[in-house]
C-alpha cells in the first residue's frame, strides 16, 4: 500500500481549514443576530403609533442590513446592531438565498422610509418583518 501524504499533513490541513471554517461559523452567526434584531425592530416599526416612531424603527432595520460601512447607514438614526458585525447583508455573503431575502427586506424598508402614512410605513414594516423572518 502506498502513503499518498508525507506523515503529519493531514494534521496540517485540519489546523488550516478550522480557522476558515470558525471564521465563516462567525459571519453567519453575526448574519443571523443583525437579522434578528433588523427582524424585531421592522416589529417595532409595525407596532409603532406615529410616522416618526416607524421611520425611526425602519431606520435601524435599514442600518443593521447595510452595516457601519454600506448605503444608505445613518449613525444619527441610530444602530442597534453596532459590535455584531459588519452588517448583515455583508457577514451573509455567500448564502445566495440568504442575501437575496435582506436585500428584499432592504428594499422594503427603504420604501417604508419614504412613506408619508402610518399606515402605509406599517404596511412595508410588515413586509420587512415578513422577509425578514422567512427561512
Amino acid at each position: 500500500m502506498t502513503k499518498c501524504c508525507p506523515r503529519g499533513l493531514p494534521a496540517l490541513l485540519l489546523a488550516l481549514a478550522l480557522p476558515v471554517a470558525a471564521q465563516a461559523a462567525d459571519a453567519n452567526g453575526a448574519a443571523s443576530k443583525q437579522v434578528a434584531t433588523a427582524g424585531a425592530h421592522a416589529g417595532m416599526a409595525l407596532g409603532a403609533t406615529d410616522l416618526a416612531t416607524a421611520h425611526a424603527h425602519l431606520h435601524h432595520v435599514v442600518n443593521c442590513l447595510v452595516g457601519p460601512s454600506g448605503k444608505g447607514f445613518d449613525a444619527k438614526a441610530g444602530d442597534p446592531c453596532k459590535g455584531m458585525g459588519q452588517g448583515a447583508i455583508v457577514d451573509a455573503k455567500g448564502d445566495a438565498a440568504v442575501e437575496a431575502r435582506l436585500h428584499a427586506a432592504l428594499g422594503q424598508a427603504e420604501q417604508g422610509l419614504k412613506a408619508t402614512t402610518l399606515d402605509a410605513a406599517h404596511a412595508d414594516a410588515k413586509k420587512a418583518m415578513e422577509s425578514l423572518q422567512a427561512k
